[in-house]
């Protein structure tokens, strides 16, 4: 009975350090969503949607594995029309499967991951994809192949008297990133060059705080043969509604013409328990094809471990009143 009673605990303990290096964490977000349309001719939407992630982080020594899922209302896109494909997003529910590990001194990263958003270019997956990293002289040096003979790439990166700076190798051009703070300012450039004629693209980004205000501001430029492609524009714009239009044919709403730039603002401050943001996006250099975007959003935690948002939005679109809309949107989410 003893030699139960201990193979009992051993097993118990066992279990339990295994468990405690797997660990859950994801969120889930409902809205409702009202979009009135600027012309008679387009119908006005009345909209619920909803996204649910998870991550999944498993750990054994200093080799760590995360699958990311995503799981999307497939209602939350479309045309200006408002038309879309209802039900749920079945093709995309695994978004990142990846590796980190250590081998002899190297950093190791492999498999399927998200290279981030910024505001030059969409964000992007890929599966076979590996990075090898190492720091040498106080800088870190990285290799990266994306499953393709074209598709390598080199970063050197580190810290050069207070400047935060990376550069970056591609087949068909380079990348910079520099960042500081002066006197409470922090300032970020970026620029992507392309081998390509007038396709490079750029944009700096300020940011700060006065009376409680936090603002920043950003001014993203593109030559005349590219588009800005930007998944965020001082919040999140990732829908297949705001892409790239290569055609200049304005089908869908406020997508970026080649040359266009984005100058924005963005103001957030705390009021009365909530937290409180404004947003203005100007849309710009393309004849009659500029775009302002006016946007407040409220957010207020709940006792039940929830969060309330509710944003305003105001576009106005030169090329043709079928863009133009107000809506409201009414969200309710929670991270665990």
């Amino acid at each position: 009975m003893k030699k139960q009673l201990i193979a009992a605990a051993v097993a118990t303990s066992v279990s339990a350090i295994a468990m405690a290096d797997v660990s859950i964490t994801g969120g889930m977000k409902a809205n409702y969503t009202y979009t009135d349309y600027g012309t008679a001719t387009v119908q006005d939407k009345n909209n619920f949607n909803h996204e649910t992630d998870l991550s999944i982080k498993g750990k054994s020594g200093d080799t760590n594995v995360v699958i990311n899922m995503s799981v999307t209302d497939l209602t939350s896109t479309g045309t200006a029309s408002g038309t879309g494909t209802s039900g749920l997003d079945q093709t995309n529910v695994i978004e990142d499967v990846y590796m980190t590990t250590n081998v002899g001194g190297i950093d190791i990263k492999a498999g399927q991951w998200d290279n981030g958003n910024n505001y030059l270019r969409e964000s992007s997956r890929n599966g076979g994809k590996v990075e090898a990293s190492t720091t040498v002289g106080g800088m870190k040096v990285l290799y990266g192949n994306n499953n393709g003979g074209n598709a390598e790439y080199v970063t050197l990166s580190g810290d050069i008297a207070g400047i935060a700076a990376s550069y970056k190798k591609v087949d068909a051009g380079d990348e910079y990133k520099l960042s500081t703070t002066v006197s409470g300012i922090g300032a970020t450039y970026h620029a992507i060059n392309s081998d390509t004629a007038n396709s490079d693209r750029s944009s700096i980004e300020l940011t700060g705080s006065a009376g409680g205000v936090d603002v920043t501001i950003v001014k993203a430029e593109a030559e005349s043969a590219i588009c800005l492609e930007g998944d965020t524009w001082l919040g999140d714009f990732e829908d297949s509604r705001y892409t790239c239009d290569t055609t200049n044919d304005s089908t869908y709403v406020m997508e970026l013409s080649k040359g266009q730039d984005i100058t924005g603002i963005q103001l957030k401050t705390a009021m009365a328990g909530n937290t409180v943001q404004f947003r203005n996006i100007q849309v710009d250099d393309v004849a009659s094809e500029d775009t302002t975007i006016n946007k407040i959003i409220v957010t207020r935690p709940l006792a039940s471990g929830a969060t309330l948002e509710v944003s305003y939005t105001d576009l106005a679109d030169d090329s043709t009143n079928d863009d133009d809309f107000e809506s409201l949107d009414i969200e309710l989410a929670v991270k665990f």
